[in-house]
């Protein structure tokens, strides 16, 4: 599975939504998770590609990652996942 797909798979089953319900231009707001719902996507995140996300829950406005929308997400997890293999 690519990084897009599992980005997608992951939010779609926190959220409890179907993935195809999951656009690169939908946020964490309008998918319907709450900021611990978004904690267990890092956490999954993580566990999945075998990663640290610089990600602080307490202040997700002043991270580096960032979480604007899903593609966002996504291009900083394939970030995150190049520079582990460089």
């Amino acid at each position: 599975m690519s990084v897009k797909e599992t980005v997608i798979t992951i939010i779609a089953e926190q959220a409890l939504l179907d993935p195809s319900d999951v656009t690169p231009d939908s946020t964490i707001d309008s998918l319907g998770l709450d900021s611990m719902g978004f904690v267990e996507c890092i956490f999954a995140f993580e566990e999945a590609f075998d990663t640290q996300i610089p990600f602080n829950a307490n202040d997700p406005d002043g991270n580096e990652f960032d979480i604007s929308n899903v593609a966002a997400i996504i291009s900083g997890i394939e970030q995150l996942v190049q520079d582990n293999a460089a």
